[in-house]
Formats: C-alpha cells, structure tokens, sequence
C-alpha cells in the first residue's frame, strides 16, 4: 500500500477540533497517510517568529510537498504578514481553487438551482504583494502587480482544472474596464489562451457584473478565473450560496506543491467548544485525496458528507448552536456513512489536474522596444494646482521635459482642471518630451531633484513606450 507523508497544521482557534475531524475521516478510508503535525500562526507569533511560520515547518512542506491546514490566526499589532499568505509566498502556491455546490440539507435561498461552481483565484499577486507606502503623511498608496506570466499560469490552470473535473465553461472576471493595464494583462491573456480549449466555453465578464449575477443566477457559472483581490470577495460571496463558510474547501496549488484549507477563519470565540462544523477542512481533505491520486477514498469521504447532510446531521452554525450535533459527532456519522451513497446526490469524476509549464525566465515576455517618453513626477504640495503648474513650469523650463498636466487621485487639475476636485496633497505632475523623442530616464531624475529643491517629490514613474505602444494610462480629462 502506498503511504503519503503529508505535513499537518492544526492551525488556531477551530482549526484543531476541524483537522482531527478530517484526519479520523481520511484514516477510516484505509488511505496510507504519514501525517507530520508541525505548527504555524498565533502561537509561532507569540514565539517571537515574526513570520509566524518556524523553520522547522517550512522543512517539513519542503519535504512533503503537501499540507493539510487548518485556519490560521492573524494577530493585530504584532507579527508581520498573515502566515496564510507567507506560507503561500514561500512555495509559490500561485492557484487558489475554491469549489463550492449545493448541498442535501443545506437550505438557502439559492436550494434547488443546482449551484456547482468554482471560482480560481490567482494567489501571490495583485494588491496582495503587500507593498504600501505613505506618500504623504495622508495619502497611502498600495502597489497592484499582475504579471503576463502570473496571468499565463492563472489562466491556462483554470482551464486545465475545467477539464479535470469534465465542467464545460470558463469565465474570467475582471475589472479590465477601469484598470485597463493590471486587470487588462489577465483579459488579454484569457482572451489569448481560450482558443487552446476548444472543449470549454469561454467569456469575459466585468467583476461587479459577476457578483451580480452570481446573486441573481450562479447556476449559470462553471469555474471563474480573476485576479487575486477580486477572487478574495466573490469566493466568500459564492460561499454563501451554498450555506456559508463552513462549507468552502479550498487548494493552494504551486508546481509540485499543494495546501489544502478552509477558507474560513479561526473563529476563536468557538474554539474548544465541538460545536463547529468541520465539512470545509473535510471537503479540503478530500481535494487533498484527489491531489494524492486516491479517487476512490476522495469519493467515499465526499459521498459520506453528503449522506451525513442528507440524514439532518447539521452543525449550529445551520440549524443554531443549541440544536447542532457536535462536530465530533458529525465525524463519527461521517465515518459511518463511508461507502454510502447519497440517493440523488453525485460527485463529480476527477483526473489529476495538468499544471501549467510556463518559463521560469523572470523575462517572461521580452519587448521588441522599449523608450522613455516622459515620466510622472509626484508632488507632496499644499499649493493650489494652477500656483504649483506655474511653478513647476517655470523650474521645467529649458529642460528635455516639459509639464503636460497634474492631476489628482487620477482626475486632471491643470491646465484647465475640474474646479470642483477636493484635492489633496498628493500630485502626479506629468512630464513629457518637449521635442517628442525619448528620453533618457537619468534626464527625467535630474529634473526631479531640481524640483525637489522647490517642492518635496515623493515618488517618480518612468512614462514606457514599449513596442510602439504607451505603457501608462491617461488621467480623467487628460488629452
């Protein structure tokens, strides 16, 4: 029999109570597992490991190469970094698959339409890179990075994915329409790669229409691909459908590395207490069967979930915390219930899931050219915009660069600007060539520093031309 060493992370809060639920299931199926218990979150926090993940565990996934985990704690005011998302950094865990379906028992608003979705978030890019900074004493900024090959890898293993598990279509969601060149990449690159599945359906859809229509008829989506932030709200979102986040497994794919997870949080306040409802960590170990290669114990574990839903064996958070059985006797129905089949009920077939094998070249897709034609210098300034377009044209003058216009929070507010924006004191000053040419980005710095010793500058972006087309999009009422 074949043995799998899997490494094991209780978590916080909940998270114990739920993981031993699922390694009593997963052993009754006469799987061979190893499993390693090995620690992360809260308590590694309180250890003083700013990183909240030890040495010891990073080892041990280093060698396994799979984990079964349950919810981790992220305390306020000390640590760094959400250990979820360190520990998704640390092995470039770069899909995250969230399934979600209907379920016996489980009634909602939503009960008879046959919801059966997934919604594949890219995992280690976006706003989630983390990487914030204060212009101004009152003005943040977050960086938002999406890059064609995390777009690539995103978008060719949700199709892989479909395929699978025999689903039919593939959305991808976006907000392409506003952020034209960040969410733009992953439109483009979908919109690229769909013909290489000619099996799947493919389509675009706008992410506020997604959440949309996800509320008003989520029978009509299979898998949905988007970008790490917006696959954070509208997962949560599908959660709901189906009965809340007690329900929602989750994977964290890499290339030869898999975390298996609820997506729910640690839930401290019922931590102890074998009242909460471990199906999410269930369902998440059964991904992880699926992962292993063992189909048939993947089956048996989800089929005896819903023979045990189908039976009225529902946990408080469904019927109240007064009336729910315990999750340790939800367990035991589970592992009763192995080799049962929920009458009217199916689960889906699954393959082992083809990653993607895209270039680990950090050049990933190489310009043909690539010219400096101007560059956005920003301003910490107190001025009004018409005083600080004088004065910036009056220093500018003579140089390669002349000023074009300043806005604010994205809305031009010189030349000519919407008297009406409440500015602040934030102000991207947008400098371009004066003869049309490109420049030399050292140019664009020197004139930085000379404004600098009028007005505090506090952040420069180079203006990219980058095979003949701007690789920097225009303010509001900017010509």
């Amino acid at each position: 029999m074949t043995k799998h060493a899997v490494t094991v992370i209780p978590g916080d809060g909940i998270g114990p109570e739920c993981v031993h639920a699922a390694i009593d299931i997963i052993n009754a199926t006469g799987v061979g597992i190893d499993w390693i218990e090995r620690h992360a979150g809260e308590r590694v926090f309180k250890q003083g490991i700013a990183s909240g993940v030890p040495q010891e565990t990073i080892d041990s996934i280093s060698q396994t190469r799979v984990v079964l985990k349950g919810p981790l704690g992220t305390p306020v005011g000390f640590g760094e970094k959400s250990a979820n998302v360190t520990l998704r950094k640390l092995f470039e865990t770069f899909a995250n698959i969230r399934p979600v379906r209907e379920l016996p028992g489980v009634v909602t608003p939503y009960t008879g339409q046959g919801v059966d979705l997934v919604v594949v978030r890219e995992n280690v890019e976006d706003l989630y890179a983390g990487i914030e900074h204060m212009q101004t004493p009152d003005v943040a900024q977050c960086l938002k990075l999406i890059s064609a090959k995390g777009s690539e890898k995103i978008v060719r293993l949700a199709f892989e994915f479909a395929r699978s598990e025999g689903r039919k279509s593939v959305a991808c969601a976006t907000k392409s329409n506003i952020m034209k060149l960040t969410e733009g990449e992953l439109k483009r690159t979908f919109e690229r790669i769909a013909p290489e599945y000619p099996d799947i359906q493919s389509w675009h859809v706008i992410i506020d229409n997604c959440a949309h229509q996800l509320v008003k008829k989520p029978s009509q989506f299979d898998v949905i691909v988007t970008t790490n932030m917006n696959g954070d709200i509208i997962s949560d979102l599908t959660s709901a459908l189906v009965g809340g986040l007690g329900f929602a497994p989750s994977a964290n794919l890499g290339n030869g590395i898999a975390i298996f997870e609820a997506v729910h949080g640690s839930a401290p306040k019922y931590a102890g207490k074998d009242v909460i409802n471990p199906t999410a960590v269930i369902l998440s170990g059964v991904m992880m069967l699926k992962h292993l290669g063992e189909f048939a114990a993947a089956a048996d574990v989800e089929h005896a979930v819903l023979a045990t839903l189908m039976d009225g064996r529902l946990t408080g958070d469904v019927v109240g915390y007064d009336k729910g059985v315990k999750t340790s006797e939800y367990a035991k129905h589970v592992i009763a219930n192995l080799g049962r089949r929920a009458e009217g009920w199916s689960v889906r077939t699954a393959k082992p899931i083809q990653m993607p094998q895209v270039s680990r070249n950090p050049v990933f897709r190489p310009a043909k050219t690539k010219e400096v034609v101007g560059a956005d210098i920003f301003v910490e300034s107190g001025l009004e915009p018409a005083e600080l377009g004088k004065s910036l044209e009056s220093i500018a003058e003579g140089a390669v660069l002349k000023l074009k216009m300043i806005s604010n929070r994205g809305t031009k507010v010189y030349p000519d600007g919407n008297p009406n924006i409440d500015c602040v004191c934030h102000h991207r000053c947008r400098f371009v060539s004066r003869s049309g040419e490109p420049i030399r980005f050292d140019e664009a710095l020197a004139l930085a520093k000379k404004i600098n010793e009028t007005h505090e500058v506090c952040h420069v972006e180079r203006l990219l031309r980058i095979d003949g087309k701007d690789g920097f999009t225009k303010a509001q009422g900017e010509d």
